[in-house]
């Protein structure tokens, strides 16, 4: 529920109210194009459906399904067949061994956001690494217009694709029940500042996918989804709260998915990487990412010149009590970057959160600790560096 100001209230979810919504049924009538439902969830079959790709319209009405089962639907969808051809699949995999291997003899497993750092091999960027490791099997394996299709359903053309690998090994552990990219990526509190209007919007401003490299059934750890979760309005404040944890812990689904099929869901959807309970099966999915191209700033600015600039006289107007603290913050809300993304997850990851220190960050924990314009400085130098891909 909100305040009267619009704010949703933590600690406020309505639990009855997420049960019942989460126990809709899909009306088959709702995804003709559908060449199953399993679970609850619409499956496509993309050799069935390549030639509507190929018209105009049959595009556009197969795509408009597509925003509705993200959005009003159950929020999450597979496409079955979506890559074929399994020589090219096992030939990206390979590179991507190899880029694992090479990563871990430069410098060890990196940090991850809902897993120890080691537990699973992670590629971070794994997008333009495959580019320019090799470039044909980039365009072979990107070359698949039921993917971009997915992503313009929901995010119109023009988007950024991003994606990362996720190999986790037999014995890997289970996430926990969550939400993702943006407001997904906050604490509860973190969340709580943002208006309503804004957990709305977030879910607009991301796809999530995956595709898989191997044949991953139950015992591997497919994605645990929990379908109509994405319409809940205050979820980003909900899937802190156990007694929800608890609830899509019973209610989920997994679906087996085969090497070659890719899933897509709405980033709002409560969901999990499962547990990898197998004997033997190292379950590799590319994690997909796909953000909206309207997500960004009219101008291009130098930030990091101007906290240089700024810095030394926000020391001098504080210590003259020219501005107050409310006043600091103002001006660095107007001029340092406030958002940990995008950055070089290589090199910048999270630490102690879900997401890197911003640079509005470092700018007020450098004046609450008095740090010279040198030092300051310094330590603006160096975030960058991390930022830097």
């Amino acid at each position: 529920m909100t305040t009267a100001q619009g704010y949703f209230e933590p600690g406020a979810c309505d639990l009855p109210a997420f049960e019942a919504l989460i126990s809709q049924q899909l009306d088959p009538q709702r995804v003709p194009h559908a060449a199953e439902i399993a679970s609850g969830i619409p499956v496509y079959d993309m050799t069935v459906r390549s030639g509507d790709l190929a018209d105009g319209l049959a595009r556009r009405a197969l795509m408009a399904e597509w925003a509705w089962v993200l959005g009003a639907g159950p929020g999450v969808f597979v496409l079955r067949r979506a890559l074929t051809d399994h020589a090219i699949l096992d030939a990206v995999t390979a590179r991507y061994l190899d880029i694992i291997a090479a990563e871990k003899s430069a410098g060890g497993p990196g940090a991850d956001h809902f897993a120890a750092a080691g537990a699973n091999d992670r590629i971070w960027n794994s997008l333009e690494k495959l580019c320019r490791a090799d470039p044909e099997l980039f365009a072979l394996y990107f070359g698949t217009p039921a993917l971009t299709a997915a992503a313009e359903a929901w995010l119109g053309p023009g988007f950024q694709m991003t994606a990362q690998i996720n190999l986790v090994h037999p014995g890997g552990a289970a996430q926990t029940g969550h939400r993702d990219y943006h407001l997904g990526f906050q604490s509860a509190d973190q969340a709580a500042r943002y208006p309503a209007h804004v957990h709305a919007l977030s879910p607009a401003l991301t796809l999530q996918g995956g595709i898989a490299h191997c044949d991953m059934p139950v015992e591997s750890g497919p994605t645990k989804l929990l379908p109509w979760s994405q319409q809940f309005p205050t979820g980003y404040l909900a899937f802190h709260d156990p007694a929800f944890g608890e609830v899509f812990e019973r209610a989920h689904v997994q679906l087996p998915l085969a090497k070659g099929e890719a899933l897509f869901f709405n980033p709002a959807l409560f969901h999990a990487a499962g547990a990898n309970r197998s004997a033997d099966i190292h379950r590799m999915v590319n994690l997909l990412q796909v953000s909206s191209p309207f997500g960004r700033a009219m101008e291009a600015l130098d930030r990091p010149a101007m906290c240089r600039a700024l810095y030394p006289v926000l020391q001098r107007l504080a210590a003259e009590e020219r501005l107050g603290s409310a006043a600091l913050s103002a001006v660095i809300a107007c001029a340092a970057e406030g958002y940990a993304f995008p950055t070089n997850l290589d090199t910048d990851p999270p630490s102690g959160s879900l997401a890197p220190e911003t640079q509005a960050e470092l700018m007020q924990r450098a004046l609450d600790a008095g740090l010279s314009p040198a030092a300051f400085e310094a330590a603006l130098d160096a975030q960058a560096a991390r930022r830097t891909p």
